[in-house]
């Protein structure tokens, strides 16, 4: 049986915590759990185009999966996505079997891919 997984293309994300609040309806998770958490690095002063550093900032927001994160048996085997893929507003999430998704990655390194521990 192929081990499944997910690939993040965290360059786009929005910081909507959607993420966060589905997998913690679907895991029924308390407060202060959780199975991925958007982590904030930043903000950063941007500089025009001679160096200097304007008035406007910029953020990156980074889904970042713990070991609370079982990938959703429950709803992969059904055929649905995990309840966090699910749920992304920005479609930076993909789930499927590892292999596949080393294929996209190795296209993009910009990217991270999650795999839950076995056992």
């Amino acid at each position: 049986m192929a081990r499944n997984g997910i690939l993040v293309d965290y360059q786009y994300c929005t910081g909507c915590y959607s993420c966060e609040i589905a997998c913690q309806s679907e895991q029924d998770l308390y407060l202060g759990q959780w199975g991925v958490k958007v982590l904030q690095n930043g903000p950063w002063p941007v500089k025009d185009t001679t160096g200097n550093e304007t008035d406007k900032y910029v953020y990156d927001f980074i889904p970042s999966f713990t070991l609370q994160c079982n990938l959703c048996p429950e709803r992969t085997a059904k055929g649905k996505k995990p309840s966090c893929v699910h749920h992304c507003q920005a479609d930076i999430m993909r789930y499927g079997p590892v292999e596949e998704l080393v294929k996209v990655l190795e296209q993009k390194p910009w990217q991270y891919l999650w795999v839950p521990p076995q056992g």
